[in-house]
């Protein structure tokens, strides 16, 4: 005769046992995910972290500015109205200067960014108008799109700007490099990049402080050029760290 175990009901204690080794394997998961990420990134600050460097308050720093921009047609810059580029295969822009508005596109979103007026952006979704309860954050994402990728491509021509004060600061060998602080204006203000440059004062690469970045003094490559169709000499990619970051699709012109 075979007798039937009568199902008897979790004690409190089993319960207990229960929620205490999902709680292991919980912690378990994040150790195993969460532990690597910070022994690479403990790895990167140890190598590349960089206290903010000893500068100097001069006049050679806006000669050195000068210098810079001397290599890099300036004056060619400033006659372009409109430059068009893709950044990381992702964002792609069509920036009109005198009109003041930029073209950004990613994935199916369009936005014609306003830039004295962003809130008088226009935004499409699948080539159709859109003005539905995300409009702002889209145009809100574009702007800084924008400003991300625009400073990839033209930080060089950005060393006067309204708010940036320059500085120099000497290197191994006693060279003389150019710091750049945004004290104000732009999407993350207070950020500094130390710019190296060759002989001719043309940029091959610059460090940055900046807040987004928990690692300070990280290189970028400033060495892959391209003379556009007006002159203007811009990027067609940088190299920071282990990524690679193209600029594509490189067109300029004096009138749209």
């Amino acid at each position: 005769m075979i007798r039937k175990r009568k199902h008897q009901p979790f004690s409190k204690l089993s319960i207990k046992q229960k929620i205490k080794r999902i709680l292991k394997i919980l912690v378990g998961i994040v150790i195993f995910i969460t532990l690597p990420t910070l022994l690479f990134f403990s790895f990167l600050y140890l190598k590349y972290n960089e206290p903010f460097p000893e500068a100097i308050e001069s006049p050679k720093a806006d000669v050195l500015a000068q210098k810079m921009l001397e290599a890099l047609n300036f004056e060619a810059f400033k006659n372009t109205d409109y430059i068009e580029w893709t950044f990381k295969n992702s964002h792609s822009y069509k920036w009109y200067k005198s009109a003041d508005n930029c073209e950004v596109k990613w994935k199916g979103f369009r936005v014609i960014l306003q830039l004295k007026d962003v809130n008088k952006s226009s935004v499409f979704v699948a080539n159709q108008n859109y003005n539905g309860t995300d409009k702002q954050k889209l145009i809100n994402k574009a702007e800084a799109y924008f400003n991300n990728d625009f400073f990839w491509l033209a930080a060089p021509y950005k060393i006067f700007d309204k708010g940036t004060k320059r500085q120099l600061v000497k290197t191994e060998g006693n060279k003389e490099a150019l710091l750049v602080t945004y004290i104000s204006g732009g999407t993350t203000p207070g950020d500094s990049y130390l710019w190296h440059l060759d002989k001719s004062g043309k940029p091959i690469a610059y460090q940055m402080w900046v807040n987004i970045l928990p690692i300070g003094g990280l290189k970028a490559t400033w060495d892959d050029w391209k003379v556009t169709q007006t002159g203007a000499i811009l990027p067609k990619s940088h190299k920071l760290l282990f990524l690679n970051l193209e600029i594509k699709n490189i067109n300029t012109s004096e009138q749209p």
